[in-house]
């Protein structure tokens, strides 16, 4: 599930953003702000910037780190390709009831931390349900391609996909290094998890070599390394979901963190009249209800990545007793009426002047 809704307000970056994946353009004088653009990854945008005032060759180093553990994640997490020497979550899915198949240890890691945002959040974040989730992805392709005929998934087929969802059918051998799909009819989704978790690999490479003052946005997913400077953070706003063209709901400044927002205007379409969003609530089987956006803000895009679904799906009253269960997680949750609620650390992140 994308989660385009938070946007980096980084304005002098603007024109450094190069028009073509894969070419970047850096500034001659290192006070300046460095930016490169990609568009290979998790069907999304992917920027990288940079205010450390690295020589250029530098940067470029950075950035070609960045793209290869991204593109990795991207071929491993893939439920819709398959590439050639690689068995990745498409392999995992197209053998689901058959035997377990080999995969790279990353995918190993990968799943078991997905076990356990499954079992942290009550089943909320679960990334075996995706016999439902394809239902509603082939319904919204649909209309996008034909918005005349836009219609809803029919109500019989998915409750019969929602017998399939169970995470135990997951079997997850670490020593063996293999993964099998017990039930044939079930299927992996990790589009609530993968960008998020990718973007933290990634972080975890800058920070490897002692980098700050970088950003991350990964579809919209935030990962900063350090602030903007020693001293300063980066600004970054939080979209009004009902006007988020045009309006920010707040602005935060953050350093050494990350920052997701699950939000009902990025990925939708209509029927009857009526919006229906990606996010789906595992109890209704249809989009959520509970809010307009939630975002994250905790030092792990992955976790943050997580939270922001699991949240989304779940009343405030509930929302809020698993994040005080958490160390150093703060959100803001904005309602269908466009109330904002947020969590005691927030105030200490607005930004001056907003």
């Amino acid at each position: 599930m994308k989660k385009l809704a938070t946007v980096l307000t980084l304005f002098c970056l603007l024109g450094l953003l190069a028009s073509v994946a894969g070419c970047s353009q850096n500034t001659a004088n290192t006070s300046d702000p460095q930016g490169i653009v990609y568009f290979n990854w998790f069907n999304t945008v992917t920027t990288i910037y940079s205010y450390a005032g690295d020589p250029a060759e530098q940067f470029d180093q950075c950035s070609a780190g960045i793209s290869r553990i991204l593109t990795e994640y991207h071929q491993l997490f893939d439920i819709y390709n398959e590439y050639s020497g690689i068995n990745n979550l498409y392999t995992v899915n197209k053998n689901a009831g058959g035997e377990a198949v080999s995969v790279d240890p990353k995918l190993i890691d990968f799943l078991l931390y997905a076990r356990e945002l499954y079992e942290l959040t009550q089943g909320e974040m679960n990334i075996m349900m995706g016999s439902v989730l394809s239902l509603w992805h082939d319904c919204r392709t649909q209309a996008g391609e034909d918005p005349s005929s836009a219609r809803l998934p029919d109500e019989n087929a998915l409750k019969a996909a929602a017998l399939h969802t169970d995470f135990s059918c997951l079997e997850i051998d670490e020593q063996n290094c293999t993964v099998r799909i017990s039930d044939p009819l079930a299927r992996i989704d990790v589009g609530a998890l993968g960008k998020g978790y990718a973007a933290e690999k990634a972080a975890e490479y800058l920070e490897s070599l002692g980098k700050k003052h970088y950003v991350l946005d990964v579809g919209g997913n935030i990962r900063v390394i350090g602030g903007k400077t020693e001293t300063d953070g980066f600004n970054t706003a939080i979209k009004d979901p009902h006007d988020h063209d045009s309006k920010y709901a707040a602005v935060l400044e953050i350093s050494d963190t990350a920052c997701v927002t699950s939000g009902i205007y990025e990925r939708f379409y209509n029927v009857g009249g009526k919006q229906y969003h990606h996010i789906i609530d595992k109890d209704t089987l249809y989009p959520a209800e509970y809010f307009a956006s939630v975002s994250i803000i905790t030092r792990n895009s992955g976790l943050a990545d997580a939270l922001s679904t699991a949240l989304f799906c779940m009343p405030y009253e509930d929302g809020l007793a698993l994040v005080n269960s958490l160390e150093d997680v703060e959100v803001i949750w904005i309602d269908l009426d466009g109330n904002m609620k947020y969590t005691d650390g927030i105030a200490d992140m607005l930004a001056e002047g907003y």
